[in-house]
């Protein structure tokens, strides 16, 4: 117990010594090499999205792409596209049918690309749902249905359909979230800093704060020594 509690707080001090040398560090920086940060941030925001963020949304589009193309294989494969996307479309039958999985993929993709790419939703709800109800459907579809019996794409699409579904959970959790907070506290540390450096060391004076004297007319230092002479006594 004693020595769980002496490694909690070594953990303690180690996470509270790295923050401080972090903001050490960003402090002890140039107040010019500042300003380029806050417009690198800056630019950073003016895109709309992050790099990773928008990674993410390739993964998806991926994900349908990729779903789909093993669908039309598949319909290729047993007897034609044109009557076996009859018979799963039109003659729809759960036990037997690729088409919801399809489906199930379109889904992912239009609730996934709307939360997090247009709405730049910055929390995991949307795809918990979209995962939960993606296991949900393929684990009572294997459960209740007859494609393993089909051959090798009865096991193919469920399972490719599986892992995408969690590789994109596992992303955007781990990947996405963490490191777009990780970049806006970066940014407000930045510019702390960078407001403690003005007030700190105030840089030089724009040009408006420059004072010039008003320009004094041609002639009027003779004019003015003209007036001494003559204004002094006659010995």
């Amino acid at each position: 117990m004693m020595s769980r509690l002496l490694s909690d707080q070594e953990n303690a001090q180690g996470s509270s010594l790295g923050s401080h040398a972090s903001l050490r560090e960003v402090h002890s920086i140039n107040p010019a090499h500042l300003m380029a940060r806050i417009e690198s941030y800056e630019s950073r925001e003016k895109k709309g999205i992050s790099d990773v963020r928008r990674t993410f949304c390739l993964f998806v589009t991926f994900d349908l792409l990729f779903v789909t193309l093993l669908w039309i294989i598949e319909l290729n494969v047993n007897g034609g596209i044109e009557k076996t996307l009859e018979k799963e479309v039109l003659q729809y039958d759960y036990h037997s049918s690729y088409f919801d999985i399809f489906l199930l993929a379109v889904f992912r993709f239009k609730i996934l690309i709307l939360a997090y790419a247009l709405c730049r939703l910055r929390h995991w709800w949307a795809i918990a749902f979209t995962t939960a109800v993606t296991s949900a459907f393929l684990l009572a579809k294997v459960i209740l249905s007859k494609l393993l019996s089909q051959g090798a794409f009865g096991y193919v699409l469920p399972i490719i359909s599986f892992i995408l579904a969690w590789i994109e959970t596992w992303f955007l959790d781990f990947k996405v979230l963490p490191q777009e907070a990780e970049e806006e506290n970066r940014l407000l540390l930045v510019q702390d800093a960078s407001e403690r450096a003005a007030l700190l060391h105030p840089g030089l004076p724009s040009d408006g704060q420059f004072y010039s004297p008003p320009e004094s007319e041609a002639g009027s230092d003779e004019e003015s020594e003209e007036k001494q002479d003559s204004e002094k006594p006659i010995v």
